[in-house]
């Protein structure tokens, strides 16, 4: 389930490099930089989650390398859809989407588990839910 959902967000991924670069080269590469920032703490969770179900080292590299080729192929959909000046805004919506997706449901699991705790440390953790989300 994890290779699959992460095989479908490197696939977007891709999908708004290519958009990205379609628009001009400034835009693409601040955009490659931002979501290769944002992609090895993502991998890298993955293959510790892969490595926690059982799978063996070179398994888990494995899969994690199966899922991570689906940002090549987003990227050349990327680019020839990007050349439709109609579909840019909705390859960055859906890229922004995807993005906020990730980060409520990372992130809102942990601030509804605070609701017996002081309310200094749900404001300490409703600042850094902002932050996360303010980083995507």
């Amino acid at each position: 389930m994890i290779v699959c959902g992460d095989g479908l967000h490197n696939f977007v991924d891709g999908l708004a490099i290519g958009a990205s670069f379609t628009t001009n080269l400034l835009s693409g590469f601040s955009t490659s930089i931002a979501i290769a920032c944002e992609e090895f703490p993502h991998e890298l969770g993955d293959f510790a989650v892969l490595l926690k179900s059982g799978l063996t080292v070179k398994q888990a590299m494995g899969f994690n390398f199966l899922s991570s080729l689906s940002c090549y192929i987003g990227l050349i959909v990327g680019i020839i859809v990007g050349r439709l000046t109609e579909a840019e805004p909705y390859i960055f919506a859906l890229a922004a989407g995807m993005f906020l997706y990730i980060a409520l449901v990372d992130m809102l699991p942990e601030i509804a588990n605070v609701t017996s705790k002081s309310k200094f440390r749900l404001g300490s953790e409703m600042g850094i839910f902002c932050f996360r989300m303010l980083a995507y």
